[in-house]
């Protein structure tokens, strides 16, 4: 039952359309994420396959390091998108909670009360929705014009 009610109420979340951004970068970005996801071209369980730049594992540790959480799901095609964002080596670093594939993950989600995929949380602030890598720079203080984390 309690996966139940969190797939229910997840999926209606990220069925409403959870990709937010700014900055014409992450724009440019979104617009592609958007158009591969309403056309089915990016399959829920579609990994990322490039490999990361030393831009994108830097921002992925400094997620890590700063504690934030990226809290998605394995069949949400918008989770996917988000970690292809940061590459192959750097969404495998990212602080990352699957809330569907075990009763562990599910009780973390349902206690954090996740209401859509993906949702990022850092120091009691939310955001939801795919996030550019531009925008969790800023959200989460990355250091202006550093090319690693702090």
């Amino acid at each position: 039952m309690l996966r139940t009610g969190l797939l229910i109420a997840l999926t209606t979340a990220t069925v409403g359309g959870a990709i937010t951004g700014s900055g014409v970068a992450g724009a440019q970005a979104k617009a592609q994420l958007e158009a591969q996801l309403a056309s089915g071209a990016l399959p829920a369980n579609a990994a990322p396959t490039t490999a990361s730049t030393p831009e994108q594992l830097a921002v992925s540790a400094h997620l890590s390091k700063r504690g934030a959480v990226f809290y998605g799901a394995w069949w949400c095609p918008a989770c996917q998108a988000q970690k292809n964002l940061f590459g192959k080596e750097g969404a495998a670093e990212l602080p990352y909670v699957e809330c569907d594939k075990t009763d562990e993950g599910r009780r973390r989600c349902v206690a954090a009360k996740i209401r859509a995929f993906p949702t990022w949380e850092l120091d009691g602030k939310r955001l939801e929705g795919v996030q550019s890598v531009e925008e969790l720079k800023v959200w989460s203080g990355y250091p202006a014009g550093s090319a690693k984390a702090n």
